[in-house]
């Protein structure tokens, strides 16, 4: 009885969801859509979006580290062979993403 009320409260949301949806348009779409490119492209918020994601892969290095230690050698080869080309690759300057990681 609980799934079922919980499925119709979903498909009543979506319901509604569809019909506000349609009826904004696509001219509120296409404003909405500016609003995030100009935020987007922001100094301040892709400063912020840098600053970040350095932090995370410091973060990472560390935990990176941390975990080596404790592993050691009783990581498959497969594994181990991948995790070294991701850091040399990240050593080299870019990420998986194909961005600077200055």
């Amino acid at each position: 009885m609980a799934a079922m009320r919980y499925r119709l409260t979903f498909i009543a949301g979506l319901a509604c969801g569809y019909v506000l949806g349609t009826r904004a348009g696509r001219e509120r779409y296409e404003q909405l859509k500016k609003s995030v490119r100009e935020v987007s492209q922001n100094p301040a918020v892709r400063n912020a979006a840098e600053s970040a994601a350095q932090t995370g892969r410091e973060v990472a290095g560390k935990v990176y580290h941390s975990v080596s230690a404790v592993v050691g050698d009783r990581v498959p080869d497969s594994v181990a062979h991948r995790v070294r080309s991701l850091r040399e690759r990240s050593q080299n300057g870019q990420d998986d993403w194909g961005t600077s990681n200055t």
